[in-house]
């Protein structure tokens, strides 16, 4: 009998497995909001290191959870600065796969550009090659990069969709999965319509992968119920996550039941309701329920 490797059990775990991928990536920008909701209010840290120390305290409150296992969260996002820590004496990656069973990926972008044609690209990424070695040898299975549709412009969304799929070359290069997440912004004022636009490019950018490329998609929950199903489907697509996109969990999980084959990919709504002033057992009760509660969502 062939054992399989670690990337092979890896993969196998993102098609087949029930769960879903809890998005731990807040970075520079969003972290201080990040713990703001944790409880930690601004003025309770000085400069930069100080609050990234704070931010992996919590997420290693979270991944260190009995709740936090690969038994129902099959994969988890992290920022650059988590991976490149330790949890309880190990690389993160590590002790994500290694303790947890929980697939390990990376955000890659460096954020948003200025809106154009209704959307906002991602940043220029110059040290990219560099950061996808690193995270090959940190035991990453895959990478996540974001840009977003305010508009449903056909130029803009293809301008988006192209970019993406690009830089996921260079990432599929490197022996890694991409995540491609074009974020429809909720407030679009033609959600349904810029969600046809995007379905439809990126479909067209799927067909023209090479054989035995692999792509992973995260998106907004679309309006339409079902509407994501055909690239749900697809031969080139490994898994479709959703993001609460804003989004109260209550309101995601409603609107992700009703979509087959769609697991969640939270991130605010993962966490809202926990803080640092709960006690361990309060904290892991919390964590417990929410958890169930997004995994039954995301088992349609």
């Amino acid at each position: 009998m062939t054992t399989l490797s670690a990337r092979e059990q890896q993969q196998q775990k993102m098609r087949t497995h029930p769960g879903f991928i809890a998005a731990l990536d807040q970075s520079g920008g969003s972290t201080p909001k990040a713990l703001q909701q944790y409880g930690i209010k601004e003025g309770q840290w000085s400069g930069d290191q100080q609050m990234f120390d704070l931010v992996h305290q919590m997420r290693t409150r979270i991944i260190t959870s009995p709740s936090f296992t690969g038994d129902r969260i099959i994969g988890a996002i992290l920022f650059e600065n988590t991976m490149d820590r330790d949890i309880e004496g190990r690389p993160t990656g590590d002790y994500l796969w290694n303790v947890k069973r929980v697939v390990p990926f990376l955000k890659v972008d460096k954020g948003l550009a200025s809106e154009q044609d209704g959307v906002q690209l991602m940043k220029p990424m110059p040290g990219l090659g560099a950061l996808l070695d690193a995270a090959g040898k940190k035991g990453m299975f895959g990478t996540k990069m974001r840009s977003v549709i305010k508009q449903a412009n056909g130029t803009g969304i293809n301008n988006i969709v192209k970019q993406q799929f690009e830089v996921a070359g260079q990432i599929i290069s490197a022996g890694l999965v991409p995540i491609i997440e074009p974020e429809v912004d909720i407030r679009c004022p033609e959600k349904a319509k810029a969600e046809q636009l995007l379905k439809e490019a990126i479909l067209k950018e799927c067909s023209q992968l090479p054989a035995g490329q692999l792509v992973m998609l995260k998106l907004t929950i679309p309006d339409q119920d079902d509407f994501y199903l055909d690239l749900i489907r697809h031969p080139k697509v490994l898994r479709v996550v959703a993001l609460s996109g804003g989004y109260t969990r209550e309101d995601a999980n409603a609107r992700l039941r009703r979509n087959h084959g769609l697991i969640a990919s939270f991130s605010r709504a993962l966490v809202e309701g926990l803080s640092a002033q709960q006690s361990d057992a309060e904290f892991n009760a919390k964590l417990d329920k929410d958890i169930q509660s997004i995994f039954d969502a995301s088992n349609t």
